[in-house]
């Protein structure tokens, strides 16, 4: 599971050596800064979107086999980029290259405004891995028209467009026109409304040809639910109807995107033999086993391997993982992280798992839906090196994995904050102006003394303790079986209540984690302004929430309101025409967070998927017209772009008589620069799969 950046952006930036086999593969020059000095976060800002940087602290303190091991993952995580496309909508590939193409190689006047939208359309394209926004899903409509896209079509010289076999130019500029152009042609990549078939009405390629009760049905058949360690049915499949027959496409070396996924095994395999511990190594080869089989239980294997194996400082997720892309939650979007310890900062926060127990145990939740006992929880602070597929540009700012609850029951979980990510995020977002906008002033006080802190201590409580607590009652299914739409919003929530929750209990005072319990009110300062105000910048005027981490949001902020009403915990007040949001008794907010987890953790423990409905439909998903306009209102006038994204690293060997001997790190001058890096390097799949 991960943690949007929008969340921790809310609640704290607001204040021996080994030869190498193989020599690298040659790569397109790299277009980047080879020095830090002054080391410059923010690089550009377009549209809603903002393009910061991250440095990797501690990289020229790594041995060189670290290095070369870090080297691999990294060209093992872009090697399967193309993979997150082409699952997000099966035109996507054609089209970046369609843009691309253009971008290089247009022979017109670049100067128009025109023009300008067209680039400004094609980075927005970008940074969503696809034609649909990263995170509303609502289609990316150009602001050109049609006639102008021929235009430039018409004047892109020597052009290689993406068509398909035995189809000319003018045919394939006739299909892709209107699935640019035309706003009823697949709208939404993913579609969570209640009473529609969520399939039919989603774009994600992750199905084909199927209604949402032929994939319920599959599944229905294909599912042993006495099965005491059920593996991810559907994980790394397309599921699509063939001669009449509903079938799983295996993503696998031979099946679907197995060009892509053979350079990912070429370079696993290389850092394979530069692992850092004898678990780690058996970890890759599982990995690299899955990934030639496809078999998910081989997947299983590799995940108990990976999360047993905590003492290196090198580490990867790489692999599909996360399901929010899929309706039903059953198919992982593919994406990597590749990363390095901080041990300092682990040291410190690596406390909250020690004390896993003592939460589980003082949790507000039924006795009968907490756990006996705690298996294994590590939690370290890492600094990315890589990012990949659908971890980029928009990242997480923390995981907990593996997500097979039998796997987390019996062997424990990795859970990671990504540190220099957090701390970059921190300098792009100084003088951003929102603290004197939507906080009072004594609140904004309160979050500029520790709303550092409260972000970190938030995403640890939540990865570590939130999705690593509670247990489902004998004889319910999987939460995506039960709850169906439904189930990641609420599992976001519950993760969030138990940290808000704990965020106020005086144990973290104890363990010196904080040297107060009002870091903890910072905290609840920020989440209730962020879900009921904040976060609504970014949603379209008319439109309702569809992400199911701004759902959760908003059910926990609105539905505490709410309920607080009669004891006015939380007051609503005008100042000068302007709407706050303010707590008036931080204790019994923490008792409501209190009454709302266990009642979620209930739903989930008994899989009440109409009770899980009705909290999501009636708090989660509704807009208030009147406020919403009003953010939008006072977030224009900061200028200040609403969602944040970044650029990576790139990892550059240095070579001698054939041989690595030293790997330079070298930052990006351009989001444009980097995206044509990409695809020029690592386009591995073919356009339509």
């Amino acid at each position: 599971m991960k943690r949007s950046i929008f969340n921790y952006f809310a609640g704290c930036a607001l204040a021996g050596m080994m030869a190498c086999t193989q020599s690298p593969t040659p790569k397109e020059e790299v277009k980047g800064e080879a020095s830090k000095d002054e080391f410059k976060y923010q690089v550009e800002q377009f549209a809603d979107l903002k393009l910061l940087r991250y440095d990797i602290p501690g990289f020229d303190q790594l041995t060189l086999k670290q290095k070369k091991l870090l080297y691999h993952l990294y060209e093992a995580a872009y090697s399967g980029r193309d993979i997150t496309w082409d699952q997000k909508y099966k035109y996507n590939l054609a089209i970046r290259r369609t843009l691309e193409e253009i971008i290089q190689k247009f022979d017109g006047d670049k100067t128009t405004d025109d023009y300008k939208k067209f680039v400004e359309y094609t980075k927005r394209v970008w940074f969503s891995n696809g034609i649909h926004h990263h995170y509303s899903t609502n289609k990316i409509l150009p602001e050109f028209t049609q006639e102008y896209f021929k235009t430039l079509v018409d004047n892109t010289k020597d052009a290689q467009w993406p068509v398909k076999e035995g189809q000319t130019a003018e045919g394939y500029f006739a299909e892709i026109t209107p699935v640019i152009f035309d706003p009823k042609i697949d709208p939404k990549g993913v579609n969570l409304a209640a009473n529609i078939d969520i399939i039919k009405n989603s774009a994600t390629n992750y199905y084909s040809g199927v209604t949402q009760k032929e994939v319920e049905d599959y599944y229905k058949s294909v599912i042993k639910s006495d099965d005491p360690t059920p593996i991810s049915y559907g994980l790394n499949s397309q599921l699509a109807k063939v001669d009449g027959k509903v079938v799983e496409r295996t993503w696998k070396v031979g099946g679907m995107y197995s060009s892509a996924i053979e350079k990912i095994v070429e370079h696993l395999s290389e850092a394979q033999k530069l692992a850092e511990s004898e678990t780690q190594a058996k970890a890759l080869g599982k990995l690299i086993e899955y990934y030639k089989t496809g078999d998910l239980k081989t997947f299983d294997e590799y995940s108990i391997l990976w999360v047993q194996d905590t003492i290196p400082v090198v580490d990867v997720v790489n692999g599909f993982i996360e399901v929010y892309g899929d309706p039903l939650g059953y198919r992982g979007s593919w994406q990597s992280v590749v990363s390095v310890k901080d041990l300092e900062t682990t040291k410190t926060f690596g406390q909250i798992a020690g004390q896993a127990l003592y939460f589980e145990k003082n949790s507000p939740t039924m006795a009968e839906h907490k756990k006996e006992e705690v298996t294994a929880v590590s939690y370290k602070v890492i600094n990315v090196v890589a990012e990949s597929g659908d971890c980029s540009p928009s990242t997480p700012i923390g995981v907990n994995l593996p997500n097979a609850n039998w796997i987390r029951a019996t062997y424990g979980s990795k859970s990671v904050s990504l540190g220099n990510i957090e701390h970059a995020y921190d300098e792009g977002s100084k003088g951003s102006g929102l603290l004197q906008e939507f906080y009072t002033p004594e609140q904004a006080e309160m979050i500029r003394q520790y709303g550092t802190l409260s972000g970190k201590l938030h995403t640890g409580l939540h990865e570590v303790i939130g999705h690593g607590s509670g247990k489902i009652e004998e004889g319910v299914g999987t939460p995506k079986e039960t709850l169906k739409n439904y189930a990641s919003t609420l599992e976001e929530a519950r993760a969030d209540l138990v940290a808000l929750y704990f965020m106020f209990d005086n144990k973290l005072v104890e363990i010196n984690l904080t040297p107060s319990t009002d870091v903890g009110k910072a905290a609840y300062d920020s989440y209730i302004v962020n879900g009921l105000m904040l976060q609504l910048a970014r949603i379209n005027p008319g439109e309702n929430i569809e992400e199911a981490h701004m759902r959760n949001r908003q059910l926990i902020a609105k539905w505490v309101y709410e309920k607080g009403k009669k004891d006015n915990v939380i007051e609503k007040k005008s100042v000068d025409g302007k709407t706050y949001y303010v707590i008036n008794d931080y204790q019994k907010l923490q008792i409501l967070f209190g009454e709302l987890l266990k009642e979620i953790q209930r739903i989930k423990s008994q899989g009440d998927f109409e009770a899980g409905k009705a909290l999501v439909e009636n708090y989660g998903v509704l807009v208030d017209a009147t406020i919403h306009g009003e953010v939008l209102e006072r977030y224009a006038s900061l200028k200040k772009a609403p969602y944040t994204g970044f650029m990576n690293p790139y990892l550059k060997p240095v070579m001698k008589d054939g041989e690595i001997v030293d790997i330079k790190v070298e930052y990006p001058d351009t989001f444009e620069n980097q995206m044509l890096f990409y695809a020029k390097n690592y386009s591995f799949l073919p356009s339509y799969n």
